[in-house]
C-alpha cells in the first residue's frame, strides 16, 4: 500500500520500431533523439558567451518540451545565467551523458546548439489544423507538470557503491520495459515521429500516449499519437477488453480465483482463459534483470552490507522463478541497523490496471535516512495499543491482533522506475509486501523524506494553500516537511493495523467483499483516516505536542486538497483512489462543521474570494467519528455504507461538488511536480 503527494518521473522504455539503433551498454533501450539545430547563426553567436536568454524555470520547461535530459539545478551565483556547474544531465531513455554537454572547457558545441534551439518557443502554425491542435494540447499537458529534480552524488563513494549503482540503473531500465508491456504501451512508441519532441516527452513522462493531467485528461484530442489509441491493458486478452465489464465477467469464470492471481498474465484459451506466470510472460527482460541484480550482489565485498547482498541474491532468484515471497523475507530483514541502502524491486501494487488484480512491476532505489530511528523510538512501545485503539473503533467482528510490523524507515530516494513513478506527484510512503506470510507478519514500511523539500516545491505549496485557506488558518500552517512526514509515517503504519487487505469477513477478503477498485479506495481511506486519528491519539499521550498535532492536521487537509484537484476518475473512468478518499474525508469533516467554507471572506492571498477555515478545537471528535465509521465498514464488510460515502462525497452534483471544483481550479494554477532523476558518479 502506498500514499502519494501531488505538487514524478523516471523511465519509460517501451519497444522502439525496427529502425532503432542498438543502444550503448550503459543505456539499455535508449531511444533515438534527433539533434536540435540552432535557430540561426546569429542566435548561436549571441548566446555563446552567456546563457541568460531563458529563466531557470523556463529552461527546465523547454528542456521537457524538447525531450532533452537537461535541468538547471539552481542559479548558485545569482547571475541570472546558466553556468556549466549548474547544469544537470538526467537519467533518461536518450542515452546522453554529461560529457555530451559539458567538458573540461565548459559547455560543448552540442549544448550551445541545443540552447539556441530552446530559446525560440516551439511553433506549430505550419502544421495541418488537426495536428496543430493535437500538439498544442500535448504542450498544455506537459505544462501542468513542473520538472522537479531528485539528485544524488556518488562521486566520492566507494568503488563498491558505484558498481551497485551501475547495475541497478540498468535493472531499472529493463524493468520499465516490463511495465510498458503490462500497460500495453510497449508497441506504441514506434508511432512517434522523431521530430515531434513534445509527444516524445509526453510518452516518456506519462508512460504512454494518453494525457493524464487535470486540464487535458478528458480531452479525447490530447494524445501523443495522432491515431489516439484506446487503453488496452497488456495483462488481459485484447478481445476480452472490448466489453467494458470484462473484469466482472472474468470474476464469474470457473477458474476466477486463478485468473485473479497477482503474478500472472491472463490469456485466451479456447472459449475460456488461463494464466501465464510473469517469469514466463516476460522471460527475456526478467532474466536480464536477474543478471544485473546478481552482478550488483557480486560487487558487494564488505561485511556491513551483507543483508543487502542477501536481498539482491533473493530478488535475482525471484525474477527467474516468480516466487516473490522468497525475496520478501530478506527484504524485510534489511533496515537502518544493517544497511545504508534501500531497494525494492518486485511486482507489488494493483491500482494501475482495470481489474485491480495484477501486481505492477516497480523499483525504488534509495539511501537510508537515520532520522527514522527517532520515530521508531516513539512508536515502538505503543504499536500494540494503536492496534487495540483501531479494533475498538472498528467493532465486531474484528478483534485486535498481535501486531509485529516494523515502523517506517525513512529513505532518501535516488531513483524510481515502473509503477513507482508517476507523471506528476510521487509516492511518499509505502507498506509492503501486500500479500503472503511476510505481509501477515507486518512487512516493512518506509517514508520518503527527500521529496517536495526543494525550494521550488515549497514555494508553490504555500501559494496554493494561500488561495484556499483563510488568513487565520494559514497563519497556523508550517511547511516544514516533518509535518507531512508524520502523516506519512502514521498512514503507512495504519496499513498494518486494523482490518486490512487480508482480513476476512465471512471468509472473504476485501477484494471479494467490495470489488477491487472500491476495496483499494477503502483501504487507503482507512489508512489515511487512521493516520489523522493517531495524530490526536499521540498528542493526548504527550508523545507529540499539541502544536505538532495541529500543524499536521492542516497538512492533512492540504494533502486532500491536492488529491481532490486531480478529479475523481481518470480518462478511462477508473476511480482515483486517493482523490476519492480525500473527497470523502473533507466532505465528512465539512458536514461535521470543522472544515468551514466562508464564501464572503478573502483567502490568505488577499485575492481569492471564499476560503476554508479549519476548527482545530472541534477537530478531534470529528476525526474520531469518521475513523469509527470507516473502520466499521471495513470490519463488517458493509459495502452499502461504503457506496453511500462514494455517492454523497464523490459523485453527487451539489454544493460540495462545486467546492471541489473550486479547490481544483485554485490548486491547479501551480503545475504539479514532475520528478526527474540524476545520479553523479
Amino acid at each position: 500500500m502506498k500514499i502519494s503527494l501531488l505538487c514524478g518521473t523516471v523511465i519509460l522504455l517501451a519497444a522502439c520500431d525496427e529502425k532503432k539503433t542498438e543502444p550503448p551498454a550503459s543505456a539499455p533501450n535508449a531511444v533515438e533523439v534527433k539533434r536540435v539545430e540552432p535557430a540561426d547563426a546569429s542566435t548561436a553567436t549571441a548566446i555563446s558567451k552567456k546563457f541568460d536568454s531563458l529563466a531557470r524555470k523556463d529552461f527546465n520547461q523547454r528542456a521537457q518540451e524538447h525531450f532533452l535530459p537537461l535541468f538547471w539545478r539552481t542559479d548558485a551565483n545569482s547571475n541570472a545565467a546558466l553556468d556549466a556547474n549548474e547544469l544537470v544531465v538526467l537519467i533518461g531513455p536518450q542515452g546522453l551523458k554529461r560529457s555530451d554537454f559539458v567538458d573540461a572547457n565548459g559547455f560543448t558545441q552540442r549544448f550551445k546548439d541545443t540552447y539556441s534551439a530552446m530559446v525560440t518557443p516551439l511553433e506549430f502554425s505550419k502544421l495541418p489544423p488537426d495536428e496543430k491542435k493535437r500538439r498544442e494540447l500535448v504542450q498544455l499537458e506537459l505544462s501542468q507538470g513542473q520538472p522537479t529534480l531528485v539528485e544524488t552524488d556518488f562521486s566520492s563513494s566507494s568503488a563498491q557503491d558505484k558498481a551497485i549503482i551501475t547495475h541497478l540503473t540498468r535493472a531499472s531500465a529493463l524493468l520499465e520495459t516490463i511495465f510498458a508491456k503490462q500497460l500495453g504501451t510497449d508497441g506504441l512508441r514506434g508511432q512517434l515521429a522523431a521530430e515531434d519532441t513534445v509527444s516524445q516527452s509526453l510518452f516518456w513522462r506519462n508512460q504512454g500516449p494518453w494525457c493524464v493531467a487535470p486540464k487535458t485528461e478528458n480531452d479525447l484530442d490530447c494524445s501523443a499519437i495522432a491515431a489516439k489509441p484506446r487503453r488496452i491493458s497488456g495483462l488481459y486478452p485484447t478481445e476480452a477488453q472490448s466489453d467494458s465489464k470484462f473484469c466482472e465477467k472474468l470474476a464469474k469464470e470457473k477458474n476466477a480465483k486463478v485468473l485473479s492471481e497477482h503474478f500472472s498474465v491472463v490469456v485466451a484459451e479456447g472459449k475460456g482463459f488461463k494464466t501465464v506466470p510473469y517469469h514466463q510472460a516476460y522471460a527475456t527482460e526478467m532474466k536480464a534483470i536477474a543478471d544485473e541484480l546478481s552482478a550488483a550482489a557480486e560487487a558487494i565485498t564488505s561485511d556491513d552490507e551483507a543483508a543487502f547482498k542477501v536481498y539482491l541474491q533473493a530478488a535475482a532468484k525471484a525474477f527467474t522463478t516468480n516466487d516473490w515471497e522468497s525475496a520478501n523475507g530478506p527484504w524485510v530483514a534489511m533496515g537502518p541497523q544493517n544497511s545504508k541502502w534501500f531497494l525494492r524491486i518486485a511486482p507489488d501494487e494493483v491500482y494501475f490496471e482495470p481489474c485491480a488484480w495484477k501486481a505492477a512491476f516497480a523499483m525504488q532505489l534509495a539511501r537510508i535516512n537515520l532520522d527514522s530511528l527517532e520515530w521508531q523510538k516513539k512508536l515502538e512501545p505503543v504499536k500494540g495499543d494503536m492496534e487495540k485503539a483501531l479494533a475498538a473503533l472498528a467493532g465486531p467482528p474484528y478483534k485486535a491482533r498481535d501486531v509485529k510490523f516494523k515502523l517506517p524507515d525513512f529513505i532518501d530516494v535516488v531513483l524510481n522506475a515502473g509503477d513507482q513513478r508517476n507523471p506528476s506527484g510521487a509516492t511518499v510512503g509505502q507498506s509492503l509486501p501486500n500479500w503472503g506470510k511476510t505481509a501477515e507478519k507486518g512487512g516493512r514500511t518506509v517514508a520518503m523524506t527527500n521529496l517536495y523539500t526543494d525550494a521550488d516545491s515549497r514555494e508553490a505549496y504555500k501559494t496554493q494553500l494561500a488561495s484556499l485557506y483563510c488568513p487565520a488558518t494559514m497563519a497556523k500552517l508550517d511547511t516544514d516537511p516533518k509535518y507531512s512526514t508524520m502523516g506519512t509515517v502514521l498512514h503507512e503504519a495504519a496499513h498494518n493495523l486494523g482490518p486490512a487487505h487480508d482480513y476476512k469477513v465471512k471468509g472473504k477478503v476485501d477484494d471479494e467483499v467490495f470489488g477491487g477498485p472500491l476495496a483499494s479506495t477503502l483501504e487507503e481511506l482507512k489508512a489515511q483516516t487512521a493516520s489523522m486519528y493517531f495524530v490526536e491519539w499521540l498528542a493526548e499521550r504527550k508523545i507529540i505536542s499539541r502544536d505538532e498535532a495541529e500543524r499536521t492536521a492542516l497538512r492533512d487537509v492540504a494533502w486532500a486538497f491536492g488529491h481532490i484537484s486531480r478529479g475523481m476518475y481518470d480518462g478511462g473512468g477508473k476511480p482515483k483512489n486517493y482523490s476519492q478518499l480525500a473527497a470523502i474525508q473533507l466532505g465528512e469533516l465539512r458536514k461535521a462543521k470543522v472544515l468551514e467554507w466562508k464564501k464572503d471572506a478573502k483567502a490568505a492571498n488577499d485575492t481569492d474570494l471564499g476560503c476554508f477555515e479549519v476548527d482545530l478545537v472541534g477537530w478531534r471528535p470529528a476525526v474520531d467519528a469518521l475513523a469509527k465509521r470507516v473502520l466499521s465498514i471495513k470490519a463488517s464488510g458493509n459495502r452499502k455504507d461504503a457506496e453511500v460515502l462514494i455517492a454523497e462525497h464523490v459523485d453527487a452534483k451539489d454544493e460540495w461538488g462545486d467546492l471541489r471544483n473550486t479547490i481544483a481550479t485554485r490548486w491547479l494554477r501551480a503545475p504539479k511536480a514532475t520528478f526527474v532523476y540524476a545520479i553523479t558518479q
